[in-house]
């Protein structure tokens, strides 16, 4: 990926995954993946599902430890530290199925996450009303989340981990289920976000259009390896991609006369399931 000028991995602007590997029960979920990722940048991971890409987010928030390999925040390695050095370092993310407090209120399920920060962190996180304004909740805020749209119950979750204010936003498949206004909103929640906190964001989908719309740089993962890396539009006419998702066949941008279909992976032929992870 790009470095800023001046920027070197111990600088406590970055996190940095070297060589990271997890096998479970014998079988390789990662086979040494690295990624970096900056302020105010944005990382796609993409991949077919079983590619590792949930493994690599989990190692990274340190909702599993690797077998081996480093996770430096501010040249710090985490990559064997609980969950909870993640959120002191400023790392948050989000999950593939939604983990709203059902009962609570919007902004309940906001003050819950504050006050689970480190103590050493609490000064730095930002106000429940200023989140959810930005997000679109604002009228939203006294609401039972249960009671809310599928796509505001998304940005609800994306609101809780926003008002932590993270130096790192990680979002695993954060679009899955939605339509496509929904998708728009979100991409714009996201947008804002990233501009309002200054953060770097790593968001794991299979949506290629949200790839597309908000990703700097694109890591694509098969069988628990890199195989591109690059803009959206590299990564999308890289052929080891178009194999990997679709089995070969077909040029970049090249539609299959016969069926009326482009070969080239779209967001219509990956279609948004979840990932299964160890």
């Amino acid at each position: 990926m790009r470095r800023s000028g001046g920027q070197q991995d111990g600088d406590e602007r970055l996190l940095v995954a070297t060589d990271v590997r997890k096998a479970f029960a014998g079988t390789v979920a990662l086979a040494g993946v690295s990624l970096r990722l900056e302020p105010r940048s944005t990382v796609g991971l993409i991949g077919p599902n079983g590619s590792g890409k949930t493994t690599l987010i989990n190692c990274v928030s340190g909702v599993v430890r690797p077998d081996a390999g480093s996770v430096r925040v501010g040249g710090v390695d985490l990559a064997q530290r609980p969950s909870h050095a993640r959120a002191k370092a400023g790392v948050a993310r989000t999950f593939q199925n939604i983990r709203l407090f059902r009962d609570l209120t919007v902004a309940q399920n906001c003050e819950v996450a504050l006050v689970a920060q480190p103590r050493a962190r609490r000064a730095e996180t930002l106000p429940v009303a200023e989140v959810l304004e930005l997000l679109g909740l604002a009228d939203a805020a006294r609401e039972r989340s249960s009671a809310l749209s599928y796509g505001a119950q998304r940005r609800a979750e994306l609101a809780r981990a926003a008002v932590t204010a993270p130096r790192f936003l990680l979002l695993d498949e954060p679009a899955a289920g939605m339509n496509e206004r929904e998708t728009e909103e979100l991409i714009a929640a996201i947008r804002a976000l990233r501009e309002r906190l200054g953060c770097g964001v790593l968001v794991v989908e299979h949506d290629l259009g949200l790839i597309g719309a908000l990703c700097d740089t694109v890591e694509v993962l098969d069988a628990g390896n890199c195989i591109s890396r690059g803009t959206p539009q590299e990564v999308r006419a890289d052929p080891a991609v178009i194999e990997a998702y679709i089995g070969g066949g077909g040029e970049p941008d090249r539609a299959d006369r016969a069926g009326g279909t482009d070969r080239t992976p779209t967001p219509g032929q990956i279609e948004q399931t979840e990932e299964v992870s160890q």
